[in-house]
């Protein structure tokens, strides 16, 4: 306790120096010359502000006045501070929420929300206040304070959940104790942590698992049904649950099939990846460079038209052919990797493994049937990476779809369309 009454001391001092700052920027340019001080509030001091929970010195009508020049982890904090000083119903805590909304991002295809810090121009990711999870934790609590009924909160949460290092932690002790105080904060105020109810699980209407969930098992009950082998019979199927009680109930479908289909269609949610094949054509180009002497010297240049390869298009033999793999993450990942399927008819022009300064920062492989790619880090967003094939063998082929997943988390997965070609003599 003595400890905590030292700490709160000093942060009342800090408090009170920064309002003799604040107000000597105010004093005319003569006498502001022979003192200190400062232009306008900072996130420090919204940060301070709410770690006190109160207002001695008149500090929050600065964070008013100057809230536009805050981060977006300054604007979340002095929002929580207006709605425990002003009220969470205040116009105050409302307007702090409605600067953050103008940020968010939505996925409906997984059902996520998040702040993108990206759009903005002053973002210093660097710096504490730049820290992109303890801004979505921040305002997800700010979320529990001023609008708990938000149908952006559930999917902030999942968001924070996908974004977690190995499942278990996000970038460090720091965030990952506010994200945890975050979803405390969730799970009181939406009254998630007392369910009192029983889900039946039912296939094709017939009861197949019936589990009751109280708080006591509530991180331990059985919660997998999975019907496989002749379970499963030609024909569709359908799978109900059924809730007595109360409480929220969140489930995820998986469906694992062998497909005999012939031309493969792109599938995937977390990660995708998409496949363009081009036709690289040499254009004669050229440019003026200096030679030995300091001449004017014309030297040819490699320069090439690209034009899109559709489906069951032909291409001749010894053409050069330019793959592009673009890849979507809806979240930042790790070790993950690309796999591209050759058509039995080409081969790459490189052959040579290794890094090349790709913008993914990937590791490659070349293999007898297949292109490899590395991917350390991949961060939330759309990427690309190419290489270059030669046609060579005449015939008609098909390039089976490329695949992405993380190498220890093989259920993160997708994969492109099967693409077929043929190589004209």
């Amino acid at each position: 306790d003595e400890v905590i009454q030292h700490g709160i001391a000093w942060l009342r001092k800090y408090q009170e120096k920064q309002i003799e700052l604040l107000k000597n920027a105010e004093l005319p340019e003569e006498q502001r010359q022979k003192v200190h001080w400062k232009q306008c509030a900072d996130d420090t001091d919204a940060f301070v502000l709410m770690t006190l929970g109160n207002d001695s010195f008149g500090i929050v009508n600065y964070l008013r006045r100057d809230r536009v020049r805050l981060s977006l982890y300054g604007v979340a904090m002095l929002g929580i501070t207006e709605a425990e000083i002003t009220g969470v119903s205040s116009d105050e805590a409302k307007m702090c929420l409605r600067m953050l909304e103008q940020y968010l991002e939505q996925d409906d295809e997984n059902q996520t929300t998040w702040l993108n810090l990206n759009r903005m121009g002053n973002w210093h990711w660097w710096y504490w206040y730049g820290s992109e999870f303890e801004t979505q934790a921040m305002y997800l609590k700010l979320l529990m304070r001023v609008n708990p009924k938000s149908d952006a909160a559930p999917r902030l949460v999942k968001w924070l959940l996908n974004n977690r290092k190995h499942a278990t932690y996000w970038n460090s002790t720091r965030d990952t104790a506010l994200c945890v105080e975050a979803f405390a904060d969730y799970l009181r105020t939406t009254g998630e942590s007392k369910p009192d109810m029983t889900v039946d699980i039912l296939l094709d209407g017939k009861v197949v698992k019936t589990v009751q969930i109280t708080p006591e098992n509530m991180l331990t009950i059985d919660n997998t049904f999975i019907p496989e082998g002749t379970d499963v019979t030609a024909g569709t199927h359908e799978i109900e649950l059924r809730r007595k009680g109360t409480g929220p109930v969140y489930f995820n479908a998986y469906l694992e099939n062998f497909t005999l289909e012939d031309q493969i269609q792109a599938v995937g949610l977390d990660v995708k990846v998409h496949r363009r094949y081009w036709l690289l054509t040499s254009a004669e180009k050229s440019r003026n460079v200096a030679g030995n002497l300091g001449q004017v010297v014309s030297q040819k240049a490699e320069k090439y038209e690209k034009t899109p390869i559709a489906n069951l298009a032909d291409v001749k033999s010894g053409q050069l052919v330019e793959i592009e793999l673009i890849v979507e993450s809806k979240n930042d990942y790790e070790s993950l990797m690309i796999e591209d399927m050759k058509p039995a008819g080409f081969e790459p022009v490189e052959v040579r493994s290794g890094y090349n300064g790709n913008s993914m920062g990937a590791y490659i492989e070349y293999r007898d049937n297949r292109v490899t790619f590395f991917v350390y880090r991949l961060s939330q967003g759309t990427h690309s990476v190419s290489y270059r094939m030669r046609a060579e063998q005449p015939g008609s082929f098909s390039a089976l779809p490329a695949k992405i997943e993380a190498m220890y988390a093989p259920e993160l997965k997708g994969n492109s369309d099967e693409l077929k070609i043929n190589v004209a003599d």
